[in-house]
C-alpha cells in the first residue's frame, strides 16, 4: 500500500529515530519509493530540523557536526568531503569529455573519493535514469554534462537535476537566467572567447574574408557567438551560408561550399569545428585542388588529434582537464560545507580561457614555445 506523503515522513521519523543513521537508498527501498522522492522527504524533514542530511544518508538531529554515517561494507564514514562518492553524467566519453572524466576523477581521488560514471549516449531521456541510478547507489553528489542539444536547458529538460535532492555541478553546460538550473554551480569552456581568439589570428595574417563551418550540437551557439563579436570588432568579411558539417550525412555539402568559397569569393581562411572534421575535409579539400595552408589557411576547434593531422592543424583548445578537476573540486566543496565543516560561499559560474596553439594549417612559423 502507497503511503501518503505525511505517513511517509513519519515512517521515516521513525526509522531514523530507532537507528540512529540510514543510507537514503537503503531508506528508500525499505519505504518502497524512488531514491529520488525519499530525497525530496529528508529535504522537507531536515528543512523542519527533524532530521539531518549527511552525505547519501539521514541521521537523527544532535550536537555533532561530524556525525558519522554508514558506509561500505560496515565501515563508518565521517561526514566530509574526503571519502565521497561522486556521480558523473555525461553524454560520451570520447573526445573532451575523456580527459573531463579524467580531471574529475583525479581531483576526487586526490581528497580519497571514487568517482563513478553514468552515460547518456546523447539521448535526454537517459539523463534522469543515470541520475536516479546513482544516487540510489550513494552517490553523495552529481557533477552533470546533460544531453541538452544546445547546451542549454529546453521544455523543463532541467527538473530531473534541480530535484535530484543532492549536491550537482553543471560541467560544460550552462542555463539562462530565469531557468531553474542557472541556479547551480558550473564549469565550463568559454567557448565564444576561443572563437574570438582564432579570428585574432586569422587577422593577425592579414585574413580579411574568412568564413566559419561548424557542427550542430551543444558548443555552435558560443562558438558562432564568439566568431560574429570578434569578425564585428576587427572589420573582418564574413563568408556566411556554410552548412552544419556533416548535415546530410557526408562531407561533401562542406567541401563544395569551401571549394566555391576560396575560388569565387575569396575566402583565405576558415574556422573549423571539430579537429576530426577538419581532418577529414583537408585532404578532400587538396583532392579538390584547394591546398592548405596556401589557398586556405585554417584553424580547428577542440584540438583532441588536431596535432596529428598530416598538415598539422592550428586549433583552439579548451581546458578539458582543468575543467573536471576544477567541477569536482567546486562539488566537494559542496559536500563539505553541507556537513558543516566549511563556510557556505555563494554559487559560483566558472568560465574558463581555452588556448590557441599555433601550428602548421595557417601557414608561417610557430611561435617559439608553441607545438
Amino acid at each position: 500500500m502507497r503511503l501518503h506523503v505525511d505517513q511517509r515522513h513519519e515512517r521515516v521519523l521513525e526509522l531514523v529515530r530507532e537507528r540512529g543513521s540510514l543510507r537514503v537508498a537503503e531508506l528508500a527501498a525499505e519505504l518502497g519509493v524512488s531514491a529520488v522522492t525519499l530525497r525530496r522527504d529528508v529535504e522537507t524533514l531536515a528543512a523542519q530540523g527533524r532530521v539531518r542530511r549527511l552525505h547519501g544518508a539521514v541521521v537523527w538531529p544532535g550536537d555533532h557536526t561530524r556525525a558519522t554515517v554508514p558506509g561500505a561494507a560496515g565501515h563508518e564514514r565521517t561526514g566530509t568531503a574526503e571519502g565521497a562518492v561522486i556521480g558523473m553524467i555525461v553524454p560520451s566519453t570520447v573526445s573532451i569529455f575523456a580527459d573531463i572524466v579524467r580531471g574529475a576523477r583525479e581531483a576526487v581521488a586526490a581528497h580519497g573519493g571514487r568517482l563513478v560514471l553514468g552515460v547518456s549516449g546523447y539521448v535526454d531521456t537517459e539523463d534522469s535514469v543515470q541520475a536516479e541510478h546513482l544516487i540510489a547507489g550513494g552517490a553523495q553528489g552529481l557533477l552533470a554534462a546533460p544531453s541538452w542539444f544546445g547546451g542549454v536547458p529546453a521544455d523543463g529538460q532541467e527538473k530531473w537535476l534541480v530535484e535530484c535532492g543532492v549536491p550537482s555541478v553543471l560541467v560544460e553546460r550552462s542555463a539562462p537566467p530565469g531557468n531553474p538550473a542557472a541556479e547551480l554551480d558550473r564549469v565550463r569552456t568559454d567557448r565564444a572567447h576561443g572563437a574570438a581568439a582564432a579570428v585574432g589570428h586569422f587577422a593577425a595574417l592579414g585574413h580579411r574574408r574568412i568564413t566559419a563551418v561548424l557542427q550542430e550540437g551543444p558548443h555552435a551557439a558560443r562558438i558562432s557567438a564568439g566568431f560574429e563579436a570578434a569578425v564585428g570588432a576587427r572589420g573582418i568579411d564574413v563568408d556566411r551560408g556554410a552548412p552544419s558539417v556533416r548535415e546530410h550525412g557526408d562531407y561533401e555539402a562542406s567541401v563544395d561550399y569551401l571549394v566555391e568559397a576560396v575560388r569565387e569569393r575569396g575566402v583565405t581562411a576558415a574556422l573549423v569545428h571539430s579537429d576530426e572534421d577538419a581532418i577529414v575535409l583537408v585532404p578532400r579539400l587538396q583532392a579538390r585542388g584547394v591546398r592548405v595552408p596556401d589557398d586556405l589557411a585554417l584553424i580547428a576547434y577542440d584540438d583532441q588529434v588536431a596535432g596529428l593531422a598530416d598538415v598539422p592543424l592550428t586549433a583552439v583548445a579548451p581546458p578539458t582537464h582543468a575543467v573536471g578537476e576544477l567541477a569536482a573540486r567546486l562539488l566537494l566543496r559542496r559536500l563539505a560545507e553541507q556537513s558543516g565543516d566549511r563556510p557556505a560561499v555563494p554559487r559560483q559560474h566558472l568560465d574558463l580561457l581555452p588556448e590557441l596553439r599555433i601550428r602548421s594549417s595557417c601557414g608561417g612559423r610557430a611561435p617559439a614555445g608553441h607545438s
